[in-house]
């Protein structure tokens, strides 16, 4: 049950007087008064004008205070009088009294009267009493957060949290790296007797998406020690010397709860390199950066407590953060491999009702390079097409719509093409897909499409037939460049224009180029890398690459580039005029169904038609039996 506090009614108490306050002194002063001479009364008296009156003896000033009503007055209206405090006048009054009808009411002496003086004396004291608590309280509220400004923000799991690692599907290695420092705080002993000093501190690193702040909470999760976690922003204000001293307190209540983990994330935005940046440093994060250096190895033992970081960019991490006894050990969390995939997927399938004809296993071979938080956003899609349609169940058709949504965005189906157009569109698709069909080490073709999505009239989907991590060869990345370039290749031969539709290409054409001449060494320059891959880019311009290079140079760099681009829209033109009928035969069949699958592709190159459903159900059952 909420406890109630006395403090949460005392405005109401306060507008309460305040209001009974005005009410009585507003019924107090909503009378006409008219001032008369005792002689002037004298004569109402006499004239038999008076209908009522009131009486009070004021000892204190000597007079005799008399109120009342006249006939000739109206509603409001009503005389005072002050006369002399003497026998004399009450002796006049009991006489106009005894010989006429008007009303007399002698009331007691106002200075005598215990509630008036309440009112007047007790109330406007007790109302200020109050105030001046709320102003009070007001006040120390105030001062209690400023005096908290430095406080760390650092939050504590008590009980640990809901993910534990069997929720961490495709992070083998990396769950045995934190495991490790959960069996240290369990049983340091065991550690201690081989003489072994686990990390201060580990990193995880990789690219977004991949799962770094997950593996966190499930050492949460695991772990029987106090947990704190913070996010990297947490500690930069505005003023400086304020995160410094988030990064003493934080490690301060640490200290009393030791061992204990603490979870950095997104430490860049504080462990930024210290002296770099447009306007040189950056005093406040600098200044916190090099606490939170002292606090993980300086002078004082932090024994018994871990920290565990996640960032995406460790390349602007500063070295004194990355050296050993600060962050002894870096995590890389790699996006997932195909086995990896296929196990992800059975963690975000829990739950989710799917068709028979869903085959998680052949999704994660058709989706590499998809991170964890991809597959579950994959499959979350699905499952709300599904929904959207009116399904019991989850199929192929709701999963293969949630993969282009994740690629590509959603379908635009409002927008309609004209004849040419989406002749156009279609010859451009062809001419990428056959490029994919006929040149050896190009990526497989699996589906094409002219429906737009995104920014993209239409796209062709191609897959590496093996998935690789590391290496890709020269002839792999020229391969890629043919295809991008076979659609604005295809448009110039069949149709004898060219068109907007192929500045994409190009430009990710000139990239993979660029990288083999600047940073691969695969061009007659020679094994050389002339340029350090960016780390950000300011209005337009990258200011962090290092130029290692002469102008000559960047003639040669140049030539190269436009020599690389060149050869390979040789070898699109001559593939494309050998297989004139083929591009026309895809063209033909996206403008009739506007996307082809991949099993669809291969009837097509082999049979040169697709085949009707009729067709495929006679085959199929013929099979069977």
């Amino acid at each position: 049950m909420k406890k109630i506090s006395i403090k949460q009614f005392i405005p109401y108490i306060v507008l309460a007087g305040i209001i009974a306050i005005v009410i009585l002194t507003y019924g107090l002063n909503n009378k006409n008064w008219k001032e008369l001479s005792y002689s002037e009364l004298i004569n109402e008296f006499a004239q038999g004008n008076v209908t009522e009156i009131e009486t009070s003896e004021h000892k204190g000033d000597g007079v005799y205070y008399i109120t009342g009503k006249l006939s000739s007055y109206e509603k409001n209206d009503y005389f005072k009088v002050y006369a002399p405090l003497s026998e004399t006048v009450q002796e006049e009054l009991s006489s106009y009294y005894q010989n006429s009808e008007f009303k007399w009411v002698v009331s007691t002496n106002p200075e005598n009267n215990s509630i008036i003086i309440v009112l007047i004396n007790v109330v406007p004291l007790l109302l200020i009493g109050i105030l001046a608590i709320v102003l009070f309280s007001k006040l120390s509220g105030a001062n209690k957060g400023s005096m908290d400004f430095g406080k760390s923000r650092a939050k504590l799991v008590d009980e640990g949290g809901k993910t534990k690692f069997k929720d961490v599907a495709g992070l083998d290695e990396e769950k045995e790296e934190v495991e490790e420092l959960i069996d240290f705080l369990k049983n340091p002993k065991k550690y201690n007797k081989m003489g072994a000093r686990i990390p201060k501190g580990v990193l995880l690193v990789g690219p977004p998406g991949t799962g770094k702040t997950l593996l966190a909470k499930a050492v949460a999760g695991e772990a029987n020690v106090p947990f704190y976690y913070i996010s990297g922003s947490d500690f930069v204000e505005l003023f400086v010397g304020v995160g410094a001293s988030r990064v003493r307190d934080m490690f301060k209540q640490a200290k009393h709860t030791a061992p204990c983990l603490i979870f950095i994330d997104e430490i860049d935005a504080v462990g930024r390199q210290r002296g770099t940046g447009l306007g040189g440093g950056h005093d406040e994060r600098e200044q916190t950066l090099n606490q939170l250096l002292t606090e993980m190895d300086g002078f004082g033992a932090n024994e018994g407590i871990i920290v565990i970081a996640a960032t995406n960019r460790p390349d602007v991490l500063d070295p004194a953060l990355l050296r050993p006894g600060r962050f002894d050990r870096q995590v890389t969390v790699s996006l997932p491999d195909q086995k990896a995939r296929k196990a992800i997927l059975d963690v975000h399938a829990r739950g989710k009702i799917f068709n028979k004809s869903v085959n998680l296993e052949s999704l994660s071979k058709r989706t590499p390079g998809f991170s964890g938080a991809d597959l579950e956003n994959l499959l979350n899609e699905s499952a709300l097409l599904a929904v959207r349609r009116n399904k019991e169940s989850i199929g192929m058709e709701e999963i293969d719509e949630a993969t282009d949504r994740v690629l590509m965005g959603p379908a635009k189906t409002s927008r309609k093409y004209s004849d040419k157009e989406k002749r156009l569109v279609a010859i451009h698709e062809a001419g990428h897909a056959v490029v994919g069909l006929k040149l050896p080490d190009a990526e497989d073709v699996h589906k094409i499409t002219i429906i737009p999505r995104g920014q993209a009239g239409g796209y062709t989907m191609m897959l590496p037939p093996e998935e690789k991590m590391v290496v890709t060869t020269k002839d792999e990345l020229l391969a890629r460049i043919t295809g991008l370039l076979g659609g604005r290749v295809a448009e110039q031969l069949f149709l004898g224009e060219i068109t907007t539709g192929a500045s994409d290409d190009f430009s990710k054409a000139t990239k993979i180029a660029r990288s083999m001449v600047t940073r691969y060494g695969m061009s007659d320059l020679g094994p050389v890398e002339l340029e350090e891959q960016s780390e950000g880019v300011f209005l337009g311009r990258d200011y962090n690459k290092n130029r290692d290079f002469s102008d000559a140079v960047a003639l040669e760099i140049d030539k190269e580039v436009q020599k690389i681009i060149n050869q390979c829209y040789k070898e699109t033109t001559k593939i494309l005029k050998e297989n004139e009928k083929l591009v026309n035969l895809i063209a033909d069949t996206l403008c009739d169904k506007e996307t082809i699958t991949k099993e669809e592709i291969e009837e097509l190159v082999a049979n040169g038609k697709l085949s009707n459903k009729e067709e495929k159900e006679d085959k199929k059952e013929s099979k069977e039996k």
